[in-house]
């Protein structure tokens, strides 16, 4: 019998990325099994393969846009005066850009890609940043990979025009490979130089001309105009070192500040950390995102969300996907180690704000057990497992084997058998794989540090679709979109030790059995193992590439059970069994997005989803937009707010539930501030009587107060835009032992704008 697995026994949906494409484009493209009622892509699902590309590393394109009007042509790693990127110096541009992107899209289909997430598409710092030496040395770098925003609103011209970004997009939705951006909301560039005792240096902030209505004034190319007829095309927004309007905290560098307040607050690496707290800020941000969004893209991967106020994530979030157009994809980099104080925070962090994470436990795991050896197969078995129970959307989070931020796998491991284990492993597991551009040429870097695995690809490979890993890759993103075990799966070990590891996919009667052996040159015996499979022969998917054969299931007194095999030095085995689950019970595999306002749209996945389907929030019948066998696009009811199961029925049958968050309304931010004295391991929470608080119930309560300030505490909390709430202050031990304010309730109202935000007074505990 199938097991139940944990998202429905506990009425969570897993929660997907969303990718939503607006008929208004006129686009064109191969139609997928599932695509939303305007005929576009749809969301990035768990049966979609990502590629990662640092567009300024991939390939050039259009040789023309390697120095841009007003660029320091020495900013180019040019020393052939050829105008070609070298691939020598990686502090310098390289030359790839979007167009580069478009001539390799052949290439990203065959390997069976689904979703590219490419650089931040916006204007950067454009400057050299000096980093100076020990030595005396200096050392020159560029904002070739993204992460230093100048103008939200104009396309980087290193990787081209808008109408190319715009070419680009059109390119991959023609070939059913969605799109999703890097965006950055912490901060803008480097404002001061850690390396010259913290001198001033840049951060600065601009935006266009503006008409007289406020709106941005954009030319017939969609590039930035000279509206006001000053010769310029922006205009100077804010600035950290002359920061009248408190757009930044201006708090300095975080150092070795480990508290949630120093990651929050303080600048990362002294990048101008914004203030997310200020409604100037929430509205510009908001404002940029939204633009992006309605240029197509199919889903936002932010930066830096481990040092980002969540309440700000979530009502932006919420405010992108209540746009024109419907839930987005959200993922983003909670940045964490492997064990880490913060996995609480981390594993929270996508129920909290609707924002899915990178799964850095993954790759943590992934990079002991198959790159340095460190952890064995079992403990690797531990952490699936583990993690499976602690994500409440699993199968959405992003795993990964390494990509610009982290070490290149191939340098830790350069043995192609472990190398091609831990790939098919990450192409078979829960969640959604993201391949880092080269790692199936072997990109191999000069040294562990991230810039060096920043390689130019266009340098360093020939682009070959021969290689066995671009082949694993191809092979099991195939089986990953036909068979919804991998995609909506369970996972369950089967067998493991310090070298093997045998674990289980399984969604109702489909399943996918794999068997990998992380030792190159020694054979391991698996003894005969229980099964549900039925009586046969599977034949492994990967056709032999990792040494892999046939597998028998026989029955021996009444247990089928898999028949002893013997994995050689390397070997992988992928199982397969794929029957029809039949068109009349419904079943939800998925959710995009988890969390939304009444009226918003959300995409259900599954099978048997067609036909005449009644669709429920609780027990409020949802308004079906549009259904077919494997998706249902529906909109959110008008039902009580806070968690919802959603259903699925089809005439006397009910889907198995998943988890919903109903918000109250538009989100905005309240920064609540008390003073209140504690006892050791004491802190201080909000809870009130609407669901953002908690309903009063001190389980469900905010996150525990920052306290930077002793007695002093604080923090940003997400409530509905408007609202006038009850509330108190509570403190809470380890323990879990609960103390009240001895007091009637307080009573606050949220502002009415839908990017305000508003500073209680500073109330003082009341016993």
């Amino acid at each position: 019998m199938w097991k139940v697995p944990k998202f429905i026994k506990q009425s969570y949906l897993v929660f997907l990325l969303a990718l939503l494409l607006y008929s208004s484009f006129g686009f064109s493209f191969s139609r997928t099994e599932a695509t939303t009622s305007t005929g576009a892509l749809g969301p990035v699902t768990p049966k979609d393969t990502i590629y990662q590309i640092v567009t300024d590393r991939f390939f050039d394109g259009d040789p023309s846009n390697n120095k841009p009007p007003g660029f320091d042509p020495t900013l180019f790693d040019d020393p052939d005066g050829n105008n070609q990127g070298n691939g020598k110096d990686l502090k310098l541009y390289q030359g790839g850009d979007f167009q580069g992107i478009i001539d390799k899209i052949p290439y990203l289909k065959n390997m069976g890609i689904t979703a590219v997430w490419i650089s931040a598409p916006y204007e950067n710092r454009d400057t050299v940043i000096e980093d100076y030496q020990s030595d005396g040395s200096i050392n020159r770098w560029t904002s070739f990979h993204g992460y230093h925003a100048r103008n939200y609103f104009a396309t980087n011209k290193h990787f081209g025009t808008m109408k190319d970004f715009i070419r680009l997009r059109d390119a991959l939705h023609q070939n059913g490979i969605k799109l999703v951006i890097d965006f950055v909301s912490n901060h803008s560039s480097r404002w001061q130089n850690p390396t010259l005792n913290f001198a001033p240096e840049d951060g600065k902030l601009y935006e266009p001309d503006k008409d007289a209505n406020g709106n941005y004034v954009f030319d017939a190319n969609g590039e930035p105009a000279d509206y006001n007829g000053d010769g310029k095309v922006e205009n100077l927004l804010a600035d950290p070192h002359n920061d009248v309007n408190g757009f930044f905290h201006g708090l300095g560098d975080r150092g070795n500040d480990t508290s949630r307040f120093g990651y929050r607050y303080k600048d990362l690496g002294s990048l101008a950390d914004y203030s997310q707290e200020n409604a100037l800020v929430v509205e510009h941000l908001e404002k940029a995102a939204k633009f992006w969004k309605s240029k197509g893209i199919d889903g936002f991967r932010h930066d830096a969300t481990l040092h980002m106020n969540p309440a700000f994530v979530k009502g932006f979030k919420d405010a992108i996907d209540s746009d024109a157009g419907g839930p987005v994809t959200h993922f983003g980099e909670f940045f964490i180690g492997r064990p880490d104080p913060k996995y609480d925070e981390y594993r929270t962090f996508p129920e909290r704000t609707g924002v899915n994470n990178l799964d850095f436990e993954y790759f943590r795991a992934a990079t002991n057990a198959f790159g340095n050896f460190s952890e064995t197969m079992s403990s690797f078995g531990d952490m699936m497992i583990k993690t499976s129970n602690d994500y409440i959307y699993e199968n959405q989070t992003v795993t990964f084997l390494d990509n610009h931020d982290v070490t290149r796998f191939r340098y830790i491991q350069p043995n192609d058998k472990p190398y091609h284990a831990a790939l098919a492993v990450l192409m078979t597991s829960r969640g959604i794989p993201n391949i880092y551009y080269g790692t199936e040429q072997y990109l191999m870097p000069s040294d562990s540090s991230d810039i060096a695995g920043r390689m130019f690809m266009q340098t360093s490979t020939n682009f070959d679709e021969n290689t066995t890993a671009y082949k694993v890759i191809q092979k099991l993103s195939n089986l990953r979109k036909n068979n919804e075990a991998i995609a909506y799966g369970t996972t369950e070990i089967l067998y493991s030790t310090n070298d093997v590891l045998v674990f289980k996919r399984q969604f109702y009667d489909k399943q996918v059995i794999v068997a990998v052996n992380r030792q190159p040159d020694q054979t391991f015996t698996i003894p005969e193992l229980d099964t549900t499979l039925p009586v046969g022969t599977y034949s492994d998917v990967l056709g032999g590439l990792l040494y892999g054969s046939s597998m028998s299931v026989n029955n021996v007194n009444g247990q089928n059970k898999i028949s002893s095999f013997t994995l050689s030095g390397g070997e992988v085995n992928v199982w397969s069994y794929n029957p029809s689950l039949g068109t009349l019970t419904p079943r939800i595999g998925d959710v995009i997005s988890t969390m939304g306002r009444p009226g918003n749209t959300v995409y259900i996945y599954g099978t048997g989803l067609g036909g005449s389907v009644t669709v429920k929030f609780g027990s409020t019948v949802a308004t079906v937009v549009s259904n077919s066998d494997q998706m249902i696009e529906a909109i959110v009811p008008n039902t009580n707010p806070g968690i919802q199961n959603i259903t699925v029925t089809k005439g006397s049958v009910t889907s198995n539930p998943f988890r919903y968050e109903v918000l109250s309304g538009d989100q905005v931010q309240v920064i609540f501030h008390v003073n209140a004295t504690t006892n050791w391991g004491e802190n201080i929470y909000v809870v009130g009587n609407i669901p953002e608080l908690g309903n009063w119930d001190p389980n469900q309560s905010s996150e525990a107060m920052l306290n930077p300030n002793y007695p002093e505490w604080f923090l940003p909390v997400s409530v509905p835009k408007g609202a006038t709430f009850e509330f108190k202050f509570i403190k809470k031990d380890n323990n879990g032992n609960v103390i009240w304010e001895s007091r009637s309730n307080r009573v606050f109202t949220a502002p009415n704008s839908s990017t305000g935000t508003i500073d209680t007074p500073l109330y003082f505990w009341d016993n």
